[in-house]
């Protein structure tokens, strides 16, 4: 869906869909190097995260695992609710695994900070964070991302995976949500 499908929704585009992936690839590069001789399983926080993950894992020339993980702590609102809860856990046996997690955004910090905790709970070789997008101004939890893609402001963005009630993940660029649809 491109954002002229629906531009009475949105009130800023951010990031084009061109944007977006030239920063996965930056970002692939960026892991590849990092992880060279070691098998890497990367993580993918579902749902939104689903096509972040796909295109980030699209621009290694290697062999990457995945797997996926779903937690939720939002419901159909625009704020954390602060409760996480496991929705899906993940297939694979992570203990003693180079772990990747992918999330498309990092706002509050609260979810991904449990979410980490959680995993170094089940003794992986080792844990890392890859975001597509982080809220700076939004932070109530300082969490370790090492690898960061592009800022955004504290606003109810939509687009690339993100969502509100499920809908605006297939749009393809990252855009503020015009107050008028969730108010």
């Amino acid at each position: 869906m491109d954002a002229s499908d629906i531009e009475k929704d949105l009130s800023k585009i951010h990031y084009t869909e061109d944007q977006i992936l030239a920063k996965l690839r930056e970002l692939a590069g960026r892991i590849e190097r990092d992880y060279e001789g070691k098998d890497l399983l990367m993580v993918g926080v579902l749902r939104g995260a689903v096509m972040v993950m796909a295109d980030l894992a699209r621009s290694f020339g290697r062999h990457v695992e995945m797997d996926w993980m779903a937690i939720s702590s939002y419901g159909s609102g625009t704020k954390s609710s602060g409760v996480v809860r496991i929705q899906k856990d993940l297939d694979t046996d992570i203990t003693n695994r180079h772990v990747l997690i992918v999330e498309d955004i990092i706002d509050t910090g609260l979810t991904l900070s449990w979410l980490v905790s959680n995993l170094e709970s089940r003794k992986p070789a080792s844990l890392e964070l890859c975001t597509a997008f982080v809220k700076p101004d939004a932070a109530k939890m300082a969490v370790p991302v090492k690898y960061v893609g592009l800022e955004l402001p504290d606003e109810f963005v939509v687009g690339y995976g993100l969502d509100y009630a499920e809908k605006y993940r297939n749009l393809r660029c990252v855009a503020t949500l015009a107050p008028h649809v969730y108010s």
